[in-house]
């Protein structure tokens, strides 16, 4: 199993949304979270003051996923996701070594709510 971690552009996050979900990946989490990083900072003027703010707004999308449908959920955040300019956020992929479903007790990839043959659709 594997945990996607995208941060990206409020605007990318439905179309990435409603791909994953007619791919069979309903199960997102999603956070909005501020960042730093290659974009520049938005400076206003507030008050007679110049003011510049250097964490930008993303959002997070959190999912976990069997080995094998990992490339189908990183092709649909790179699709939908990039817009060619700075900011357009980073995609990371890392193991999960175990997981269990706190209702039933059950672990491992059957706890996984993605549709069985997901992966072999795209």
């Amino acid at each position: 199993m594997k945990k996607i971690e995208a941060y990206l552009r409020h605007e990318a996050f439905e179309p990435i949304r409603l791909e994953l979900l007619s791919l069979g990946f309903p199960s997102l989490t999603i956070s909005e979270v501020k960042g730093s990083g290659r974009q520049k900072g938005i400076t206003e003027r507030y008050r007679g003051a110049e003011l510049t703010n250097y964490l930008r707004p993303k959002i997070k999308l959190e999912c976990v996923v069997a080995d094998r449908d990992v490339q189908t959920i990183v092709d649909t955040v790179l699709k939908h996701g990039r817009t060619g300019q700075v900011g357009d956020g980073k995609v990371f992929v890392s193991p999960v070594d175990e997981a269990y479903r706190v209702r039933t007790g059950e672990a491992g990839e059957e706890i996984l709510q993605a549709h069985p043959d997901a992966a072999a659709t795209s």
